[in-house]
């Protein structure tokens, strides 16, 4: 994997975060200026259970819902166990800090790693999905399995 020129960060909770918590993470990141990607990892939430007795029966899970970030509506079909993040540079480090400690200080504690977690450059599986891209954004940020492209989500910029 290349080197990436942007900084990279990994926030990982001690446990999986509810939809409240997911929305009010996402709303105060979403404020800070110079966030280049966001990656939200977890388990999937299925529509329908995938496999057993009740294979292809509603899957109620209270964690699948809507979220509102940025101003807009989202499906969270997963549950969220670690958020990766690009950012424009290093200056943004402490904000992304501070907005993690406001939203975790009462709850429970969590970690930050900089490090490299996405792809930089394309992919085979990138290439398949969406063939050349201009957006260098959505590189390195496909799932092979999902038949969804993913949400981008606008900014401040």
């Amino acid at each position: 994997m290349t080197e990436t020129i942007h900084p990279q960060l990994r926030i990982v909770p001690t446990r999986f975060l509810n939809p409240e918590t997911t929305e009010i993470l996402l709303d105060k990141i979403c404020a800070i200026d110079g966030i280049r990607r966001l990656v939200l990892n977890g388990p999937n939430l299925p529509a329908t259970v995938p496999y057993g007795p009740a294979r292809g029966e509603i899957n109620d899970n209270t964690h699948r819902r809507i979220i509102k970030v940025c101003g807009e509506d989202y499906l969270l079909h997963v549950q969220v166990g670690a958020i990766l993040l690009e950012l424009e540079d290093a200056s943004v480090i402490p904000l992304v800090k501070a907005a993690c400690d406001e939203v975790f200080a009462d709850k429970f504690p969590y970690g930050i790693t900089e490090g490299t977690y996405m792809r930089s450059n394309m992919t085979t599986t990138d290439y398949a999905k969406y063939g050349i891209v201009d957006d260098k954004r959505i590189l390195g940020m496909s799932d092979p399995k999902s038949k969804q492209r993913p949400i981008i989500l606008q900014g401040t910029k």
